[in-house]
């Protein structure tokens, strides 16, 4: 069901502060969103799961630019916004580049796999990654291991049993189902004498303890949280000191947006009741039929 309110949200972003949008498959870029808005509470936040073409990991680098591509301009039809995040390791060594290109007038920031700091802390130079197909595949991981650790090996895994299994609720699992997941991926690098984890897919963030647990002790787990949300901060300028009156009565809100025409399942209910969100789907926006960047009016 549409909502009013964020409509009424939307319509005033222009007169008030411009949102950041979060863009993911699913439900992988949450903690990165979570931690941004309970930093900065006073922003307007706009999160966009593409359900509609999950999973991003199992499809070439030519389709997942022309989706986000295609995701990006129906999002830009309603707001401008200060900043957008692909909160997804996927896309971002996928379509980054090309994002930026087709929208230079936006802020893009990615959420490449935090190989830096894992491969700096190595001591055994043996560095795991976990991700996707396409994140896995992606020459990129190999890259930043030899700009900043040349004789650092590699161990690059592919993930997509993790993925699928957070993104269909598995983040409200027993923890024994989660350790079930987690723990064949945590062994094989142990049998390598791999001393430090990058967890290179956001999805696998909503299972972080876990991985911390499991791991412990000798494997150091890295992810990229902290990191891409000070550099969002520091583009979207975001003020850390008391508001002053007008910016006190600035709209501002988070709100969650799912792709595809089915109705909004139960779990997403709950996932979006759990963060804090609005939920509603952008096929009703869509229906609104907006031209020329015009933001609807309720």
């Amino acid at each position: 069901m549409l909502h009013t309110d964020f409509l009424n949200r939307l319509n005033s972003l222009h007169l008030s502060n411009k949102p950041i949008l979060f863009f993911d498959s699913g439900i992988g870029g949450l903690p990165y969103f979570r931690y941004f808005y309970e930093r900065n509470p006073r922003d307007t936040v706009i999160y966009i799961a593409d359900r509609g073409h999950f999973p991003y990991g199992s499809k070439t680098r030519e389709e997942i630019t022309g989706i986000l591509i295609e995701l990006a301009a129906r999002a830009l039809k309603y707001v401008e916004p200060s900043a957008a995040v692909l909160a997804c390791n996927t896309a971002s060594v996928s379509a980054l580049n090309a994002l930026r290109e087709t929208f230079p007038s936006v802020s893009w920031v990615g959420t490449v796999p935090a190989i830096k700091p894992a491969v700096l802390a190595s001591k055994t130079h043996r560095v795991g990654v976990l991700g996707t197909d396409r994140t896995i595949e992606d020459p990129y991981i190999m890259e930043l291991a030899k700009k900043y650790g040349p004789g650092v090996k590699i161990a690059a895994l592919a993930a997509p049993d993790i993925v699928q299994f957070v993104e269909h609720g598995g983040e409200r699992a027993a923890e024994t189902e989660k350790a079930r997941v987690v723990s064949p991926y945590i062994e094989r690098l142990r049998a390598v004498g791999a001393d430090a984890l990058v967890l290179g897919c956001t999805h696998f963030l909503l299972l972080l303890d876990t991985f911390r647990r499991l791991a412990a002790p000798g494997i150091g787990v890295y992810d990229s949280v902290e990191g891409v949300i000070r550099r969002v901060e520091k583009i979207s300028k975001t003020s850390k000191t008391a508001p002053d009156a007008a910016a006190a009565g600035r709209m501002s809100g988070a709100v969650l947006l799912l792709t595809g025409s089915a109705p909004i399942e139960p779990l997403w209910q709950k996932r979006a009741c759990a963060f804090g969100l609005d939920i509603c789907l952008l096929d009703s926006l869509d229906s609104l039929n907006c031209p020329n960047n015009e933001r609807p009016v309720p």
